[in-house]
């Protein structure tokens, strides 16, 4: 017969503390979670490596062209405008830069005071910042 280190202790039942109740497992895992000593630095990172695109200058001509565009289209006076591709740059809040966004809409309105133009759809669009109209 061999005799083993713990044979004298391995069959007892586990000790239960004396002063204080046993903790839940649930307890236990969250003094083991992980810590983040810097907080929000994942953030900024990912911010940093965020890309945005610089805004392309469009010529004169391509401006007239686009409030062509526009008048041609606040013309139609039938009550279901066709939809159309308008293409627009929108500055980024936080650094130097924006990105193009295209939406399928219908422009219901112009408003003049801040030259902008208000589609069917809800979507404000500063006139200045529109890149093409399809």
């Amino acid at each position: 017969m061999s005799s083993h280190l713990y044979d004298d202790i391995i069959n007892l039942p586990h000790p239960e503390p004396m002063r204080h109740k046993r903790m839940s497992r649930e307890n236990r895992a969250a003094q083991f979670a992980p810590f983040a000593a810097l907080t929000g630095y994942e953030d900024a990172v990912d911010e940093t490596g965020r890309l945005t695109d610089r805004r392309i200058e469009i010529s004169e001509e391509k401006k007239q062209l686009i409030n062509k565009k526009i008048m041609i289209l606040m013309g139609d006076v039938s009550d279901e405008k066709m939809p159309q591709m308008i293409i627009y740059y929108v500055p980024d809040k936080y650094k130097s830069g924006g990105a193009y966004v295209s939406c399928s809409a219908s422009i219901k309105k112009i408003i003049k005071e801040t030259n902008n133009i208000v589609t069917n759809e809800g979507i404000t669009i500063p006139i200045e910042n529109i890149f093409d109209i399809r």
